[in-house]
């Protein structure tokens, strides 16, 4: 499957973004979609994870803030972020895992986030 991340941008502190990841097929089978974020000279973070099922489970540095959410008809997962933060500025990633341990590596381009203080 190819993921490909889209809807990040340029925006100042506070405010929101909304990220995009469409699959090229169905996610239906997949077990768990999550969100990674990678910033300069850091490592690549787990953000969000959400479940076939619809569980959902957030890193503590987003909680509150960020909500993934799925559409499987559409073969895609969004990240919705408010209340953004400088220390957000990263490239963001999507994924396909088996387990939220699991993770297949179809993490594609990425798409920027800078948050401007």
């Amino acid at each position: 499957v190819q993921l490909q991340a889209s809807g990040g941008g340029l925006v100042q502190a506070g405010g929101s973004l909304r990220l995009s990841c469409a699959a090229s097929e169905s996610i239906l089978s997949i077990n768990v979609m999550g969100w990674f974020r990678q910033a300069p000279g850091r490592e690549r973070e787990l953000v969000a994870t959400i479940t076939s099922g619809g569980s959902k489970n957030y890193a503590d540095s987003v909680k509150g803030r960020f909500t993934m959410s799925r559409d499987s008809a559409k073969n895609t997962v969004y990240l919705e972020m408010n209340s953004l933060k400088p220390e957000d500025t990263a490239v963001y990633y999507c994924d396909a895992g088996v387990s939220d341990r699991t993770w297949l590596g179809f993490w594609g381009q990425g798409t920027q986030v800078t948050v401007s203080s």
